[in-house]
């Protein structure tokens, strides 16, 4: 998939999907996926435009963001992703590895760290409006007594 196909299909004001379809083939919403691209290309040049020494523009940001989380969200190898991105096995491998060691950096301190009393009461008053109270200790369901519960 091309830059300009991939910003037709999905970017573009006048795109070919809809925000359905992206939120299914990206498991995000597309503002999620905006702003996941710019803190990115804040933080890690790798994911910035780039011209090679011949002039012509790298692989675009857009492109690189779209396949690292694709090789993540479906568990595709380099291989099977080569003849639709066209990129090498090794820029997959790379950007796959840039994206994720530039995630960890942007999001440890918001999103990879342990729940303060304020992230617990809000789960549990979503879990509670969903009909599941307490559900914080439980979330592996370990605690249930299951009615028709498969045995060995």
């Amino acid at each position: 998939m091309t830059h300009v196909n991939l910003m037709n299909n999905y970017f573009n004001p006048n795109l070919v999907y809809t925000k359905k379809d992206f939120r299914r083939l990206f498991w995000m919403r597309c503002h999620v996926f905006e702003r996941v691209l710019c803190d990115v290309q804040q933080v890690n040049p790798y994911f910035r435009q780039k011209r090679d020494k011949a002039g012509l523009s790298g692989f675009s940001p857009y492109k690189k963001v779209t396949v690292a989380l694709q090789m993540m969200t479906y568990g595709s190898s380099a291989e099977s992703m080569i003849e639709t991105h066209g990129m090498s096995k090794s820029t997959f491998l790379e950007t796959l590895q840039q994206f994720c060691v530039t995630i960890v950096q942007v999001y440890k301190d918001e999103y990879l760290r342990k729940p303060n009393q304020e992230d617990l009461d809000r789960l549990l008053r979503k879990a509670e409006d969903r009909g599941f109270p307490g559900m914080i200790r439980s979330l592996d369901c370990m605690y249930w007594d299951w009615k028709n519960c498969p045995t060995k």
